[in-house]
């Protein structure tokens, strides 16, 4: 009996692969960093042909790790950096140009465009998003525009459209699938969250080609099966949601007013609303959670069975700060070194630091705002730095916890924690000062791996429900 599920777990910086038990348990993992292209000022890409080269690399070497082969893995679950745009060929299975990462800016005047035309509350309305150049329409727009032949060819039907989701599904499937699902649709700007349906007004309104957009699925059930010689057999891809939907999926807050904040290469808080889509009032998202039942494609039922939606703030730098401060500065040689360094002083001594590297995300949507310190003396050190750091990680999750709370209409009484950045017990300490409530980080840290396998064992029957998931969250 295949008695673990594997979670591909696609990240901005890294991608990982982790073999999971029936308790929810850690069997294996593999982690490898991958290459950042910064062609401009604000741009930022990366390679896809690398991405999946590097995801098919720790599959390998996760499952080496454990001892197991294919017969041992009931099913495949998805998990990924959300709005990273990929055009491929549907034909050679090639892309057209690096894939836009969700953080790069080049798109910031046409998003002025958009807006100076009266069109955000139309776009808002819609998708529950903010017109911003972190979502993935802009992206494609400015390669359907910018790449010699790519309008001709996509009108032409020749070219595909995804996230990282559907790139890692299409090249599983040997080029056979092209899907995505119904969170990472969500985040795209085209996807209308009310009729699950990409949005055919907003579509002719960018100019996009309908030809190029993937089948929208749920984010639980059987999307196809493998057909590469990574698998001696093939395994069921069973599993879908972006990274943040499923960190809230793998902290199990399965019911409307539960929430989780991930701490990885940005800072996103997410909080469920259930079955409602709220639109904040506080410049925060509405967008899709998840939807664990019934396929979209079904048309015996309703399209929102098991459909929950959630707010959400995106905080664009965190953990990328750090990095920074390793690669950038060489202030550390290690992720793990920032605590110990910070630790050298008792206080910041005065300096603040403003980690918008790629703009300000919620509450502020300031797309030209960029990274700034404050406050340096004569007596500044690296400890002071370190420690303004991860205080500037911890003042933007302030800002989003109040915005959620004034939206949300309660008094959000704890805070699920995860991500890397989450095992750094100096930077959840102040997090928790900050908040005046209890921080809390289970005992299972990689809950966005987490969340894509629990999906993906749902739909298989390696689990046979959401109670049963519950029972394995532990506090560490």
């Amino acid at each position: 009996m295949a008695d673990l599920i594997l979670a591909l777990d696609q990240g901005t910086t890294s991608s990982r692969a982790i073999l999971f038990d029936r308790s929810g348990s850690i069997v294996a993992l593999a982690q490898q960093e991958f290459g950042q292209y910064y062609p401009n000022a604000g741009w930022v890409e990366h390679d896809a042909d690398e991405i999946w080269e590097v995801q098919s690399d720790v599959i390998r070497r996760a499952m080496t790790n454990a001892g197991v082969g294919a017969g041992d893995i009931a099913a495949i679950g998805i998990t990924n950096q959300r709005e990273t745009t990929v055009v491929w060929d549907k034909r050679s299975g090639k892309p057209i140009h690096n894939a836009i990462v969700w953080q790069d800016r080049r798109t910031s005047a046409y998003i002025d465009e958009l807006k100076a035309r009266n069109l955000q509350p139309l776009f808002q309305n819609k998708t529950g998003l903010i017109l911003d150049a972190y979502f993935s329409a802009s992206k494609l727009v400015w390669l359907l525009e910018n790449v010699d032949g790519v309008k001709q060819r996509a009108q032409a039907g020749e070219l595909a459209f995804g996230t990282i989701d559907s790139w890692l599904v299409y090249k599983l499937t040997g080029g056979r699938v092209h899907v995505t699902d119904v969170s990472n649709a969500s985040r795209t700007l085209l996807f209308n969250i009310h009729t699950l349906e990409w949005d055919e007004e907003i579509l002719d309104l960018l100019k996009i080609p309908r030809a190029m957009l993937p089948v929208v699925k749920s984010c639980s059930e059987i999307y196809a099966k493998t057909s590469i010689p990574l698998f001696d057999k093939p395994l069921p891809i069973a599993g879908m949601a972006g990274d943040q939907h499923a960190a809230t999926f793998g902290q199990t807050c399965f019911d409307a007013g539960q929430g989780k904040n991930t701490y990885g290469t940005g800072c996103f808080m997410m909080l469920n609303t259930g079955e409602c889509a709220q639109t904040s009032k506080h410049q925060l998202l509405t967008t899709v959670a998840w939807q664990d039942g019934a396929p979209l494609a079904d048309s015996k039922g309703s399209k929102n069975i098991g459909l929950n939606y959630a707010l959400e703030g995106s905080v664009f730098i965190a953990g990328d700060a750090v990095r920074w401060l390793r690669d950038g500065l060489g202030a550390i040689r290690d992720f793990g070194d920032i605590q110990a360094l910070a630790q050298q002083v008792d206080d910041n001594g005065g300096v603040y630091f403003v980690p918008a590297f790629a703009g300000l995300g919620a509450p502020h949507w300031d797309q030209y705002a960029r990274g700034a310190m404050f406050g340096l003396t004569g007596g500044s050190t690296r400890g002071h730095i370190a420690r303004a750091v991860l205080e500037g990680i911890a003042f933007q999750t302030v800002e989003v916890f109040d915005a959620m709370q004034k939206d949300c209409g309660i008094a959000l009484k704890e805070l699920r924690v995860d991500g890397g950045a989450a095992k750094n017990d100096l930077l959840m300490q102040i997090q928790a000062d900050l908040l005046g409530v209890p921080v809390l980080r289970p005992r299972v840290i990689e809950t966005t791996a987490l969340g894509a396998a629990y999906l993906a064992g749902l739909a298989v029957g390696f689990w046979s429900d959401k109670e049963v998931l519950r029972r394995h969250w532990l506090l560490d």
